[in-house]
């Protein structure tokens, strides 16, 4: 039995109350407006990005992953505390250098073995691979384990979205794949997911009504099967339409547990305010 640490990043929109209930250290990525640069969740909430979105005067923001030097203080006040092993989970390395910053960090800090995660996705998806191996952690299994039991998990999710246009995205080029394919795009509604941790158009559809209906269904089909545990709808912004998603599902199916979740600040500036999502594994 090893002591084990989990670490993340600001992305998986952990509430602070879970963080210190699983021991769950993380480490914020930042949005920056014009010369400003602003921790998530820091020194920048969910509301105030957003607010500062509707404002016409600013720049339209970019994100900054963290600096290598604050995974390296973490790690080693981590190794100083008594843990052997850290498993370190972040956003798709497809989106973000943060994944190769931690394996960079990794690779500095002597005296405990540190295992980098892709999750290959982000936001609440994110959130059920770090709860996860924070359980595992308090039950004193080890990294290779944890990373072990997190692959089989990604094999089991389910996660699809739809935003309000793809004009941030487009201009942040986290969307990957038929770019040729934008301008025709930006005039309906496609239902985005995931690919091997890039953001590529699952499908085509022409309204928002059809977009929900057909991720209900996609969703329909993995509980009718009886393999799902968790589903969280994630929104940007909207809160009253992730309230009527949720009750759209549970009037499906009663018995399934169902939360509410975010697209925060980082995330956010990438699909713009609106956006709307299901995931569940």
């Amino acid at each position: 039995m090893r002591k084990t640490a989990i670490v993340t990043d600001s992305t998986a929109y952990l509430s602070k109350e879970e963080c210190v209930q699983l021991s769950i250290h993380t480490i914020p990525l930042s949005v920056v407006f014009g010369n400003d640069s602003y921790q998530e969740g820091v020194d920048l909430t969910t509301e105030t990005f957003y607010k500062k979105m509707e404002d016409t005067s600013l720049e339209l923001p970019t994100t900054s992953q963290p600096a290598i030097g604050s995974f390296v203080d973490l790690f080693e006040t981590l190794r100083n505390e008594g843990y052997e092993e850290i498993v370190s989970i972040h956003l798709s390395a497809k989106i973000s250098g943060t994944f190769q910053t931690v394996v960079s960090a990794g690779e500095m800090v002597d005296g405990i073995q540190v295992y980098a995660f892709d999750s290959k996705i982000s936001c609440a998806p994110q959130g059920f691979f770090v709860r996860e191996a924070a359980k595992l952690a308090h039950e004193q299994e080890g990294g290779e384990t944890i990373v072990h039991h997190l692959e089989g998990i990604r094999s089991q999710m389910g996660a699809y979205f739809m935003v309000d246009n793809l004009n941030h995205l487009k201009r942040s080029g986290r969307l990957s794949g038929a770019q040729a394919l934008v301008g025709s795009l930006l005039k309906i509604k496609p239902i985005l997911h995931f690919d091997n941790g890039e953001i590529v158009p699952f499908e085509k559809v022409r309204t928002e009504t059809k977009a929900l209906n057909r991720m209900l269904t996609l969703l329909d089909e993995d509980v009718n099967k009886g393999d799902v545990n968790e589903v969280v709808v994630i929104h940007a912004n909207r809160r009253s339409g992730a309230e009527e998603l949720k009750e759209r599902i549970l009037e499906r199916h009663p018995n399934q547990h169902v939360r509410i979740s975010y697209f925060g600040p980082v995330i956010g500036t990438h699909l713009g305010a609106g956006s709307l999502g299901v995931s569940w594994y």
